[in-house]
């Protein structure tokens, strides 16, 4: 999955960029999207590889990139700025908790991608109308008489100021808008940049996004620096009981509509990222495509089912590995072994 980090000049986004994937930002690359990758911590899939011992672990991963920062106001050049995100699937909104408003940021920002939103859909309209004044098959003429009539309908919602997420649209509507790849169609998680440890996301801002999430960036990049000893003593004065990067990645993760299933054995324990809702035969693909066009069953059994039982071996003499067809809706943390024809 790809999540667009986007935030406004001052807020410490490239920080945030950096504090999740450890690269250090380039202003040049920035200019047109720099990529990060972001391990995904997982307690379960340390536990499968203690217990299995083998030859690789593999993370389910989530790739960032970053992008210019915005600038308030400036409805000339954002934008072309937040052009870079729309081929991300989610993005992650980063809001000056130190010394700016972070509720006007999260609402400029939203304005902003209508604004965008709004432009990228305004061009197109004139070009489909000018196509109705040249002959073409009938067939054709009806596709773009129907993409015309969707468009406008999305003009009518993003120039009453509302984002596109909570339109209704029919399944050939929600494909003609899909295309455009909006913005205001893409999941949207606010983060909070604090300045302190200890902050609370103002309840304010709650009422905008109750998904927020929150963390004291640099502080944590500077105790990250120091030495294990001096780390514990300035948590313990500041009374924090851990660094919250690990619990952030997770909530952008599954705050993004993310899941993981599990497989494990001696050559490799690894948790693999699929879109929550997917059906058994769809998250084989994620293994690879083979295993989803051939796909006839999977064995299954949820993580702590299988932690309480100890092994495979058990599972199947307590009968609590269960055998599951395509139509099963995988669940986070299920221990899978796909089944498939050749």
């Amino acid at each position: 999955m790809k999540v667009g980090l986007v935030g406004y000049s001052g807020s410490g986004k490239s920080t945030v960029f950096t504090w999740l994937t450890g690269v250090t930002p380039d202003m040049a690359a920035s200019q047109r999207g720099q990529t990060g990758v972001a391990r995904i911590p997982d307690s379960r899939l340390a536990w499968l590889s203690d217990q299995f011992k083998p030859k690789k672990t593999t993370y389910a991963t989530l790739e960032v990139v970053d992008t210019p920062g915005l600038l308030v106001g400036d409805t000339k050049d954002n934008p072309r700025r937040l052009g870079i995100l729309r081929e991300s699937d989610g993005l992650l909104v980063v809001l000056n908790g130190f010394t700016g408003d972070p509720v006007k940021e999260l609402e400029n920002f939203r304005a902003d991608c209508i604004l965008a939103d709004l432009e990228i859909v305004t061009n197109r309209i004139p070009k489909l109308e000018a196509q109705f004044k040249k002959a073409k098959p009938a067939k054709e003429k009806e596709a773009d008489e129907l993409e015309l009539a969707t468009l406008r309908k999305v003009v009518v919602e993003l120039e009453s100021g509302k984002p596109l997420a909570k339109l209704e649209l029919n399944e050939v509507e929600t494909k003609t808008v899909r295309a455009f790849q909006l913005l205001t169609l893409k999941p949207e998680l606010p983060f909070v940049n604090q300045g302190d440890a200890g902050q609370t996301i103002a309840p304010n801002l709650l009422m905008h996004a109750p998904n927020a999430l929150a963390a004291p960036v640099k502080l944590e990049q500077e105790l990250n620096d120091l030495s294990d000893e001096e780390r514990k003593s300035f948590m313990a004065d500041l009374g924090m009981t851990e660094l919250s990067k690990d619990r952030i990645l997770r909530g952008i993760f599954y705050g993004m509509g993310r899941i993981v299933f599990l497989t494990c054995g001696e050559d490799e324990c690894r948790s693999w990222a699929i879109s929550k809702g997917v059906t058994a035969q769809m998250a084989a693909g994620a293994i690879h495509t083979d295993l989803s066009a051939g796909f006839v069953r999977a064995e299954v059994i949820g993580f702590e089912e299988y932690q309480k039982v100890g092994s495979l071996k058990e599972a199947k003499t307590k009968g609590v590995l269960r055998l599951e067809g395509k139509t099963y809706i995988v669940q986070d943390g299920d221990i899978m072994n796909i089944l498939a024809n050749k």
